[in-house]
């Protein structure tokens, strides 16, 4: 058991490599804290931010997603959907919201976990970080696609609206309506985090494998060094 939790951590940097190469395994360490604070301030950020164009409305309706809740002129937005069958927002991603703000300090928890690990497990920590963002907007896209296809066939206006799909990013026109839809800088932030991820793992893998080539390759040498009943083999020591 010691000897795998010795092989997921990974070795320790000699004291005479750090002193002479520091910068090579701060590198690591800073891409990766980077990472954990864009994360970790994303929550407080909009995801995703939807302007609604209607003729009642010349200055538009506005909407903010954040990872675990909506702002804006929800009301409204919602006042006007019910006419062409559409669901209110607050119906849509309940679960996801529910588990976001927890799902996120895992997250962080994770990466800040990833920088005391110099083996290739690092790698699998960091993960969730960098398919995060795509994940959001694949999820999002997900609601918007069942929002638009499963209109209320008793709504006022049901006639006059097929079913569509709200672009998860760029415009659409439904009817007299038109829906500008754009990336917040919490999402912004997001893929920052997944960037300087991907980094990190890059810099660590340079930083961390010879190191742990070097400790693998002296794991293998030791039973060479000894005969079978874990006595030194004859000539490895004099």
């Amino acid at each position: 058991m010691s000897r795998m939790l010795h092989a997921i951590a990974g070795p320790r940097v000699p004291a005479e490599e750090l002193r002479s190469r520091p910068w090579r395994y701060a590198l690591p360490a800073l891409a990766l804290s980077a990472a954990r604070v864009a994360i970790l301030v994303s929550i407080f950020l909009p995801y995703w931010t939807m302007v609604l164009e209607a003729p009642q409305y010349p200055d538009g309706l506005h909407v903010q997603a954040y990872v675990n809740h909506l702002t804006g002129d929800v009301g409204e937005i919602d006042g006007l959907n019910h006419y062409i069958g559409m669901r209110p927002l607050e119906d849509a991603a309940q679960f996801e919201r529910s588990i976001s703000v927890y799902l996120l300090i895992a997250v962080v928890l994770l990466v800040e976990g990833a920088m005391h690990i110099h083996s290739k497990w690092a790698v699998l920590l960091v993960v969730p970080v960098i398919v995060f963002p795509p994940f959001f907007l694949i999820d999002l896209h997900l609601w918007l696609d069942h929002f638009g296809n499963n209109l209320d066939p008793a709504a006022p206006l049901s006639n006059a609206i097929k079913p569509f799909t709200p672009p998860v990013l760029g415009t659409g026109v439904i009817g007299q309506f038109k829906t500008h839809a754009s990336a917040g800088p919490g999402l912004w932030l997001a893929v920052t985090a997944s960037a300087c991820s991907i980094a990190g793992l890059v810099l660590h893998r340079r930083a961390f494998k010879p190191l742990f080539d070097r400790m693998r390759a002296g794991e293998r040498s030791q039973p060479a060094a000894r005969g079978d009943g874990g006595e030194p083999a004859p000539g490895a020591a004099s």
